[in-house]
């Protein structure tokens, strides 16, 4: 087993890389966080892992939270030079924050700016397609944002976008990954965008602080659920703790460390 692997690697399935090297190819993966305990480390190793030099998959990334510079300094932590990976047609980044996605704003056809950034994202597969037959991943790096900027307080354009980008991992095997803040809908009714990515998501991982409250060695846990599991001898549902270093994450199960 590469020992490059570490707890999350394990439970997404890429220790079956021999066997299928696109564990997430045609799956969703939700990953839910809450203000105490960040989940952006969650996808910053699923970028380093899609973009690693043991495949030729591509990552499309909608970033919505931060710029390019943001992540291309944490990946290049982890040992991903993501300036290198555009350069290789590997990363097609959308800095969001640079552009405009409001439905105040109609376009020609009465077409939706929602609707116009999923043709964008869908005519970028094509061409990736074109150049590499390995797996595609589309990461939003934050829903919620995405519902701010596209509908204020109507949801129904973020449930058209899901969808859109859903019927990719079905049509084209693409994988869809999405960070989403669950806690910024506590005082309110949960939105219908958010139930519908719970239930077509194949995989939903949680990041959530210690029941017992902060620790020095330990920053949180993490519940991941993987509906797609055929394997009997793998767990659908593991748990396990984390620690943030400074060039990377350490994983480990509760009450392995003194």
């Amino acid at each position: 087993m590469d020992r490059s692997l570490n707890l999350l690697d394990l439970a997404l399935g890429f220790d079956q890389q021999l066997l299928d090297p696109s564990p997430l190819s045609g799956k969703v993966v939700l990953i839910e966080d809450c203000v105490e305990t960040s989940g952006s480390f969650v996808l910053h190793q699923v970028m380093k892992r899609v973009l690693s030099t043991n495949s030729s998959d591509a990552l499309i990334f909608l970033a919505f939270a931060r710029p390019f510079s943001h992540y291309d300094r944490i990946l290049r932590k982890l040992g991903c030079n993501l300036a290198a990976q555009k350069t290789n047609n590997r990363l097609v980044f959308f800095d969001m924050l640079m552009m405009k996605c409001s439905d105040g704003e109609e376009i020609e056809d009465n077409v939706s700016a929602v609707a116009k950034l999923f043709r964008e994202i869908q005519e970028t597969v094509r061409k990736l397609r074109s150049l590499t037959n390995s797996n595609i991943t589309v990461m939003v790096d934050d829903m919620s944002l995405l519902e701010i900027a596209a509908t204020g307080s109507n949801s129904d354009r973020v449930l058209d976008f899901l969808h859109y980008c859903h019927s990719l991992t079905s049509e084209t095997d693409c994988s869809l990954v999405i960070l989403n803040h669950e806690d910024i809908y506590s005082s309110m009714e949960r939105p219908a965008f958010l139930l519908h990515m719970v239930c077509l998501a194949d995989v939903v991982i949680k990041a959530e602080p210690l029941a017992s409250g902060l620790a020095n060695d330990v920053h949180g846990q993490l519940i991941v659920l993987n509906k797609g599991i055929s394997r009997s001898s793998r767990s659908k549902l593991q748990n396990f703790q984390f620690k943030i270093k400074e060039n990377g994450i350490e994983y480990f199960y509760p009450g392995s460390r003194s």
